[in-house]
């Protein structure tokens, strides 16, 4: 009889903060070790008096974290954190690839826009050229434009990317 091992992998599960809390939130996660993603993206803000280039949370009242199952209370006893989301009575987790997917969108210079619409899958598709060579996703009609959809399931919610028919072919 083989000895049991309980290796302990930590996954990423997305939780939920209080409204316009996320930097707080990941701010006091990060001071308590705990790996936290809070995906930026830069935006033109305009006040009465002044524009300015701000860094807003791309994906509202949402972080990402990197924790053992057994690190969620120590998570929820965070300054900003709502709770986590759930999927079929367990908190959501999400593979590595789609947090490193979604690294690699908010790095590139293409725009992106974010729906919480309920996209109909479509054809599948592959990114043969440009900074997001590789990936895969889904097209869609949306505005009568062809888009590229990075749907993230455990989040509820889709990312529309724009990008050139050239780029893309089906697989």
């Amino acid at each position: 009889m083989g000895l049991l091992t309980s290796e302990v992998k930590n996954k990423w599960y997305p939780v939920y903060t209080h409204a316009k809390a996320e930097k707080k939130a990941y701010e006091a996660l990060t001071s308590k070790g705990i790996l936290a993603y809070l995906p930026l993206h830069r935006q033109l803000r305009q006040w009465s008096d002044r524009k300015k280039w701000v860094e807003e949370p791309f994906i509202k009242s949402y972080i990402f974290v990197n924790i053992a199952e057994r690190a969620q209370a120590d998570v929820l006893m965070t300054r900003g954190i709502s709770r986590f989301l759930y999927f079929s009575g367990k908190p959501a987790t999400m593979p590595d690839r789609q947090i490193n997917e979604l690294k690699l969108l908010m790095t590139s210079s293409i725009d992106l826009e974010i729906t919480e619409e309920d996209l109909q899958p479509g054809e599948k598709i592959i990114i043969k050229a440009g900074p997001l060579k590789g990936m895969t996703g889904e097209v869609v009609i949306y505005r009568s434009q062809k888009q590229l959809i990075l749907r993230l399931e455990s989040i509820g919610c889709s990312i529309i990317v724009h990008v050139a028919a050239s780029y893309i072919e089906r697989f």
